[in-house]
């Protein structure tokens, strides 16, 4: 939907200023008001509605609830090792993007379980699997200083993540870590846009 808005967006812009950019005629007058200095302000007008009316809200490091978190415990309840050091590094580094370090004394506070991770058949040919599917869920909380809790349920990627079967064994098994990394990174950029953008 943003990308098509985008799009349209665009569009609409290069025709207003082919418009705006003539003056105003009358055939039996000299050119009227140079109307090409209303541009900028309908720009800035129809930005305003694209980002806002889009769902979208421009966020400053200053308007954040937090600029500094700790990450402690993070539980894994699933059978694939070391999941949770890999989302610990996935999280570290997505908090870093928006400029919120992690800082064993900070107020706020994060924990979580990993709860789920699945492979699931996307695809196969003659009763064989040719394509999996990773899925990696967990549920997550934030403690602010004050105690108030935010919770965070069933979170994982937002996209589908998956690898395909071919080949040797160890190349299977290297194509699935590949995905359970990328897995793991979309979860925590889930878990921060959350934060960030909904946080109350």
């Amino acid at each position: 939907m943003a990308i098509a808005s985008v799009s349209r967006f665009k569009g609409l812009f290069v025709c207003a200023s082919k418009v705006f950019s003539l003056r105003c005629h009358d055939k039996n007058s000299s050119p009227a008001f140079p109307v090409q200095f209303l541009i900028f302000p309908l720009f800035t007008f129809h930005l305003s509605l694209f980002l806002f009316g889009c769902g979208y809200t421009l966020h400053s490091k200053a308007t954040l609830p937090f600029d500094s978190i700790r990450i402690e415990r993070i539980e894994n309840k699933t059978l694939e090792p070391k999941l949770q050091d890999r989302l610990y590094k996935a999280l570290t580094e997505e908090f870093l993007k928006h400029g919120i370090t992690v800082n064993p004394n900070a107020g706020y506070r994060l924990s979580g379980t990993i709860n789920r991770f699945e492979l699931n058949i996307l695809s196969e040919k003659k009763d064989i699997a040719i394509e999996y599917e990773a899925i990696i869920k967990g549920d997550f909380r934030l403690i602010g200083p004050s105690g108030d809790t935010k919770e965070l349920k069933n979170i994982g990627s937002p996209f589908i993540v998956s690898f395909p079967v071919s080949g040797m064994l160890e190349d299977v098994l290297a194509r699935k870590e590949i995905a359970s990394e990328e897995a793991l990174r979309d979860m925590a950029m889930e878990i921060v846009g959350t934060l960030i953008y909904q946080y109350k």
